[in-house]
């Protein structure tokens, strides 16, 4: 068996290997079954038959007497079957003792059958090359000094004839109840493995966001397997929970402190105050960027679909207010229908990282548009800016990056959303856009799987 063939059976389902298995039980049972009646049902047809010549061979040994007047061999009875009457019939009677005695049935003609020494009945080619089944037995009659053979045969090809006729008869029958036992089976291994698929429905309801927990309405050996997994689910979500909301707290207890060293920077002289300062921005930049990837990946593949406008709703609105009192436009174009498999906050946080990144080098106009593909959405903000080139692009997703010292900002924008989308198997993708400026291209996933 080839490796690929191996590794097809390995990856196959469950129902089909049960299926591949009972296809191979009644591919071995079912002929060897059929082998074994056939071999019986010839040996049967052949002892009826054998018992038939016999039969025959009485009648003809009853019929024999010598005629002493006439000093030969004579027949006094005859056999009621024609086919002794027509000639090479295959059907023939023979009384002989080996020399000047002989008697025939009409069928011989001028041929005569062999006289042989071996068990009786027996197989012999006879007239014409004629396979025949022959029966013997040595008589004597007074007066004659030498035995009589006398012999009945008959044409072998009527038992060969029963034989094939039950062979058809038998493989028919047995493809039909081979074909009715797999399609048994299959209906029984589908029936058998229902719980199993709504289980494995049940799993992907919960990856999907679209429930919490596994039905448990399931045989006892299952229903025992999805209360275990739900209780892993649930100490998992309390876990998360309790994850995110120490992610929250630390960045709460952080930020103040962080502040009050900054101030009190302001106090030292302008060598360290500078190098001091640089230190503190390099931790403030490491607490975000390490939160902000604690909290994507807290729901990750759970989450349930939410509506992009709606969410984005108060940062559109913030936004917007941001860009008119800086002169600029901030145009968005987002479908009512559109969704994604996004926790809200972290929704809220990539749209706004880049949003403000192109507010910030955006000269008039930034632009935000959505849509769907064939197996996600995605989200589109760009600007009028001066842009960056494919090396920029690259080292603007790299943390802390920060293109030009001049501009506000920590440099973590991209990276924070690159970081969240590909938590949650998306990806961010920065070109040259329409307007001139940058293109950023988000894109997820509707299922996480």
């Amino acid at each position: 068996m080839s490796r690929r063939w191996r590794d097809s059976l390995a990856r196959a389902s469950v129902a089909t290997r049960l299926l591949l298995g009972a296809l191979l039980l009644i591919g071995l049972l079912l002929p060897l079954a059929g082998l074994g009646l056939a071999h019986h049902f010839r040996d049967s047809v052949t002892t009826v038959f054998d018992e038939r010549l016999e039969s025959l061979l009485n009648v003809v040994i009853a019929g024999v007497r010598f005629d002493e007047v006439e000093q030969r061999l004579v027949h006094e009875r005859t056999l009621d079957d024609p086919r002794f009457r027509q000639v090479f019939s295959g059907w023939y009677w023979q009384v002989s003792d080996g020399d000047s005695q002989i008697l025939t049935s009409r069928s011989l003609w001028d041929q005569r059958l062999p006289l042989e020494d071996g068990p009786s009945p027996h197989d012999l080619v006879g007239p014409r090359d004629t396979p025949l089944r022959i029966v013997s037995r040595d008589i004597r009659i007074a007066p004659l000094a030498t035995p009589l053979r006398v012999s009945v045969a008959a044409p072998s090809h009527v038992i060969d004839l029963e034989a094939s006729r039950f062979n058809r008869l038998l493989g028919l029958s047995l493809a039909a109840i081979g074909l009715l036992v797999l399609l048994g089976l299959a209906v029984q291994i589908r029936w058998g493995l229902a719980p199993l698929r709504r289980l494995r429905n049940d799993l992907r309801a919960v990856e999907n966001g679209d429930a919490e927990r596994l039905g448990t309405q399931l045989p006892a050996e299952l229903a025992r397997l999805a209360g275990a997994m739900n209780a892993v689910l649930e100490r998992d979500r309390r876990r998360l929970e309790r994850a995110r909301h120490a992610a929250g707290n630390l960045a709460h207890a952080l930020k103040t402190p962080v502040s009050v060293l900054t101030t009190l920077a302001d106090g030292f002289p302008e060598d360290s105050r500078r190098r001091l300062k640089g230190e503190l921005t390099r931790i403030d930049d490491a607490v975000r960027h390490h939160l902000a990837r604690a909290s994507a990946a807290g729901d990750g593949p759970l989450n349930r679909p939410i509506r992009c406008l709606d969410t984005l709703q108060p940062v559109l609105e913030g936004l917007t207010r941001l860009a008119e009192r800086r002169g600029l436009r901030l145009e968005h174009d987002l479908p009512e229908s559109l969704t994604m498999r996004l926790d809200p906050q972290d929704l809220q946080e990539v749209v706004g990282n880049l949003l403000d990144n192109a507010l910030r080098w955006a000269e008039q106009r930034v632009r935000l548009s959505g849509g769907t593909d064939a197996r996600g959405a995605w989200l589109l903000v760009e600007d009028d800016g001066p842009g960056m080139s494919e090396a920029d692009c690259q080292a603007a997703l790299a943390r802390g990056a920060k293109l030009d010292e001049q501009r506000s900002g920590s440099g973590l924008g991209l990276a924070i959303v690159n970081d969240l989308v590909t938590l949650h198997d998306g990806s961010l993708t920065l070109e040259r856009a329409d307007l001139g400026g940058l293109s950023a291209r988000v894109w997820l996933p509707d299922r996480p799987w």
